[in-house]
């Protein structure tokens, strides 16, 4: 008798769980009738046949199947495995180089025809179904109930599904925020008192000023929710699997396919207080990337905590001397860093260090091998990669050749045949798509062989031209150094701080001459290389 396992699954939780005893018994009953011994059995309780990720029962099958434990798999049916063309075909490819046959319940033995017609049926009806869901959750929105989904300041009406009703006590918080937005509060000192007075946030420890804020694009947020203003809206993502990893990620939709409905009866602040809100907001609103104003300070969007690593940002003046803070200590009060820094301080001790380790010519050379070794890795990477691609079209390409023999040959239908030209067509327009945007072959170039001679040369004066902050006749060169810095971390260390400053080494690779108008700090590599190639030099 042939050794013989069986699979048995089921999709969700919402499904009868004796479904899986019952998919064993049929099995079972099929077995003793063919003369199939079975010796195992493997099932996955509550997952979906569109993906194998998270597949643990039929993840263990396949591996015990490639060691000879048994000589058939039994299912009920085809799509008891996958439901996914491309699942299916690869289960079953598997199989076959094993030596171990897939059988049935329904379809007997699974050969080449039925492996193609039952993957194109389980894809057909896993689509179907997606369109029937969202046809669904389409009419409940039309209704006026919810189609899913946490709002902060409602509570689901037990029994009557899609139906909410406000949390009067959330809903006082959601009056407050809009209320003091509009009177000119700002979200990180919404925040801040929402914090201070230990009001629970809608998840999580603690408020942030992005929990307020939103998400423009998704429409997310206490601020941007038009549900507090009787608007229902609905299908502003969808949700799709990475086939890749199995996880689910949301794509934003077109706004005209965002679907509106009126439920005055859920309405927690007054139309005028929300269109107030939407106004101060779009006037808050940040320039486009091109139009961003030019640091303030030389190290302004570079300071970072040293034991959160949120941003720092400007506290206030001490007798004209500027103070920074970490910011997600103001905003949320997470952070532990109750520190306030001198931001001079910080510059000059910044500055200092830069030419005390751009001086360092034993440094500087050190850092020159190790950014040339780390170059032509990544190069000698990117070129396998692009090997690779043109491997694989050459695969594909063959077996386009090969598909249309058979088609001439008339060895297999044509509806089948065809549908798998067109996916081998569409897979090698993918790959020529991904060659054609794939960098060609580089060339590491070495060190200006000018720059580490002139070092000593540009950065004498570099202290002496910050000294007194950024002016016109300095601004040029400060933006250079903000761009050859990658971030400078400050951490407490008892009465005062340390810094970790690093940069981006790539930076050397270009000519010596980066500042045409003034003699100023030539410096890439100030520090270390964004690349990973050292460790961030400290204590500066």
């Amino acid at each position: 008798m042939r050794r013989t396992a069986i699979y048995a699954r089921f999709s969700t939780e919402l499904q009868n769980d004796r479904s899986i005893e019952d998919q064993l018994h049929l099995c079972t009953t099929h077995a003793g009738r063919h003369g199939l011994d079975v010796v195992t059995t493997y099932f996955d309780r509550a997952r979906s046949g569109a993906s194998v990720h998270g597949r643990d029962g039929l993840l263990e099958m396949l591996q015990e199947a490639k060691s000879g434990a048994f000589d058939v798999i039994l299912v009920e049916s085809l799509d008891r495995l996958s439901r996914d063309q491309e699942d299916l075909a690869g289960i079953w490819k598997r199989l076959t180089f094993a030596g171990v046959e897939l059988r049935a319940v329904h379809e007997g033995k699974a050969d080449q025809v039925q492996i193609g017609v039952r993957g194109l049926l389980g894809s057909l009806y896993l689509t179907d179904l997606a369109n029937k869901v969202r046809r669904g959750m389409d009419g409940v929105v039309r209704d006026g109930r919810h189609a899913g989904g946490r709002a902060y300041g409602y509570r689901p009406v037990a029994g009557r599904p899609g139906e909410l009703q406000i949390v009067d006590q959330e809903a006082t918080i959601v009056r407050r925020i809009f209320e003091q937005y509009v009177a000119g509060r700002t979200p990180r000192e919404i925040a801040h008192d929402l914090n201070t007075d230990q009001i629970a946030p809608p998840r999580g420890q603690r408020w942030s000023a992005s929990t307020i804020n939103g998400n423009k694009s998704r429409n997310y947020g206490i601020l941007l929710n038009e549900l507090y203003a009787g608007r229902l809206v609905w299908n502003r993502v969808r949700m799709l699997k990475d086939p890749d990893t199995g996880k689910r990620i949301s794509r934003v939709n077109p706004l005209e396919e965002w679907k509106r409905a009126e439920v005055p009866h859920l309405a927690i602040v007054d139309a005028e207080i929300f269109d107030a809100a939407q106004t101060r907001k779009a006037d808050r609103s940040h320039a486009a990337p091109h139009c961003y104003r030019k640091g303030k300070y030389l190290l302004s969007g570079l300071l970072k905590c040293g034991l959160c690593g949120g941003g720092m940002s400007v506290k206030d003046r001490d007798h004209g001397r500027i103070r920074v803070q970490c910011s997600v200590r103001r905003e949320s009060g997470t952070c532990d860093n109750r520190r306030v820094l001198y931001l001079d301080e910080i510059e000059a001790s910044v500055l200092s260090g830069l030419k005390r380790h751009l001086k360092a010519p034993h440094l500087l050379k050190e850092f020159a091998r190790t950014y040339q070794e780390e170059r032509e890795r990544l190069v000698a990477d990117k070129r396998k990669s692009r090997t690779g691609l043109e491997a694989k079209l050459e695969k594909t390409k063959r077996l386009l050749e090969r598909a249309w023999f058979d088609y001439e040959a008339e060895r297999l239908p044509t509806e089948l045949i065809g549908a798998r030209m067109e996916e081998l067509l569409a897979e090698q327009k993918q790959i020529e798509a991904e060659l054609e945007a794939a960098p060609e072959d580089e060339k590491v170039i070495g060190l200006h062989p000018a720059a580490l001679s002139q070092f000593e040369t540009y950065v004498r004066d570099l202290e002496a031209l910050f000294g007194n902050g950024i002016n016109a006749d300095t601004e040029e060169a400060a933006e250079q150094i903000r761009r050859l810095i990658s971030r400078v971390v400050a951490t407490p260390k008892d009465k005062g701080f340390d810094l970790q400053v690093e940069g981006r080494l790539a930076e050397l690779m270009e000519a010596p001459n980066l500042y045409p108008n003034m003699r100023i700090a030539r410096s890439g590599g100030l520090m270390v290389a964004e690349e990973g190639l050292e460790p961030p030099t400290r204590g500066l």
